[in-house]
């Protein structure tokens, strides 16, 4: 258990490593959750003209 502790405490650096994996991880939430949105509202805007040219 000792181990686990000294691994999750990364030699007296796991705030920087931990938060780093964080941003990181926040960063790729974000990233996925824009494209998503953008490729909802390409998609929308496609029907949308091709609706209009029928």
């Amino acid at each position: 258990m000792e181990a686990l502790t000294e691994y999750f405490a990364m030699g007296g650096y796991a705030a920087f490593v931990w938060s780093s994996y964080g941003v990181a991880a926040l960063v790729l939430i974000i990233l996925s959750a824009l494209s998503l949105r953008d490729l909802r509202r390409k998609r929308a805007t496609r029907e949308d003209a091709a609706a209009a040219a029928a």
